[in-house]
């Protein structure tokens, strides 16, 4: 059984959590794409945890975690992610934890172009997490990065280290006007947190080809959601990879192998961190209200996230992008306050109505075409049942199901790992 759980909008709709709550069921969990540029979050007996690379499966100890050849990897923020893990009494060892050699190694020089890049843009600037990530997936298709198999030739890796600096001075010296890269404070970086993950690093495609083929249960862990996916997203204001579901087993490491369900995650509401169109935005005392609601802060940077009404419109494409075979709904509680619940059911561009997701200028002109649902104004966190969900939000989850053209069979009700309804 192979299934992939990913985002159906601008991401940070759970997926974590999910990954967290279904992994049970599940011998490995793969992050197959991305780096430390988002976070998914988990609350459990353990404590509430922030895990930016590291596969959400690791918070049970029976399940195998991967680290994906479709992955950047910012070493030293992954060595400081399995600290603050094992510190809460997480098992982390190379039998739970195994890293692709062909993932690629997000270096400090591409978080300084990042950062660089988007001083420059100033007004305009794309809303980079400056984690390094469009420079070094940048230099991926470049062909000059170096993987994590590389950490175990040093003479080689120098080598080609030395090329590599004095091509990217060009840029960090010449182009932008910084401090010039030293080689030699990059191989010391390199080997102070390589020696460190080594034991972690083996050939990852082998080890999923061979539980295909015993039998196992494999849940690939997406980050982001398909409107920022790099090639059906929201250009340019996307992330640096392919977010959606048919890049899972690229990324893994077994392109051979197709997926047996995408199991889609979508909020209840709308939520969107960084730059770009976001059609269904709320301001001011509205959408502060429903920013603390739903303590709607990025995982991996803190930053505000900016919020919304659900998007029907936006979340359709995003079923269809990801082929969605099953939803989840999530953060249903958020809306308990409302005592009517706005839900953008199409968008008015220059006086036309459309219910399907433009692109380019087009959605840059696009304005909410808003509908109103009746709220249930209750605490409905409590509730592990259908039965025990008021009609009010029974028929909100029903409108949401027969609007975007996917069944929801799971719907959160809280935070908490428990806290969810299974509705099929």
């Amino acid at each position: 059984m192979l299934t992939a759980i990913v985002g159906i909008n601008w991401g940070d709709e759970g997926k974590g959590r999910m990954v967290d709550l279904v992994s049970s069921d599940y011998d490995v969990v793969v992050r197959y794409q991305g780096g430390n540029n988002a976070g998914h979050t988990v609350v459990n007996h353990l404590g509430k945890f922030i895990l930016n690379l590291i596969p959400s499966g690791i918070l049970r100890p029976e399940v195998v975690n991967v680290m994906g050849n479709g992955m950047v990897i910012d070493m030293q923020h992954l060595v400081g992610e399995m600290k603050r893990l094992t510190d809460a009494g997480v098992k982390i060892t190379p039998e739970n934890l195994k890293i692709s050699e062909r993932a690629v190694i997000c270096m400090p020089y591409h978080v300084r172009q990042d950062c660089l890049e988007e001083d420059r843009l100033g007004d305009a600037k794309y809303g980079s997490t400056r984690r390094g990530i469009a420079p070094v997936y940048g230099d991926k298709y470049l062909k000059k990065i170096i993987t994590m198999g590389d950490l175990f030739y040093p003479e080689s890796l120098k080598k080609r280290m030395k090329s590599i600096v004095e091509w990217k001075n060009l840029f960090i010296e010449k182009a932008y006007g910084s401090t010039k890269i030293d080689v030699d404070d990059i191989m010391d970086w390199l080997k102070e947190y390589g020696d460190k993950l080594k034991p972690f690093v083996c050939n990852t495609g082998r080890y999923l080809d061979e539980c295909v083929k015993a039998g196992k249960k494999i849940v690939f862990e997406a980050q982001l959601g398909a409107l920022r996916d790099i090639d059906f997203g929201i250009n340019p204001y996307t992330s640096s990879s392919n977010t959606i579901a048919a890049y899972a087993p690229i990324g893994a490491g077994i392109p051979k192998y197709k997926l047996d369900n995408v199991f889609g995650i979508m909020k209840a509401y709308s939520s969107c961190v960084g730059e770009g169109p976001f059609t269904v935005e709320m301001f001011g005392e509205e959408a502060e209200e429903l920013r603390k609601a739903g303590a709607e802060y990025g995982a991996a940077t803190g930053r505000p996230r900016r919020v919304g009404s659900f998007d029907v419109v936006a979340s359709r494409y995003g079923v269809e992008m990801q082929g969605a075979d099953e939803l989840a709904l999530t953060k249903l509680d958020v809306l308990s306050y409302l005592d009517k619940i706005p839900v953008c059911v199409a968008y008015d561009i220059d006086g036309e109505k459309t219910t399907e997701f433009p692109r380019g200028e087009r959605l840059d002109k696009a304005k909410p075409v808003i509908e109103y649902l009746d709220g249930w104004k209750c605490d409905i966190s409590g509730c592990k049942k259908v039965e025990d969900l008021p009609k009010a939000a029974l028929d909100y989850i029903k409108y949401v199901e027969k609007a975007v053209g996917c069944p929801i069979t799971y719907v959160s009700v809280g935070a908490e790992r428990e806290q969810y309804v299974v509705m099929k």
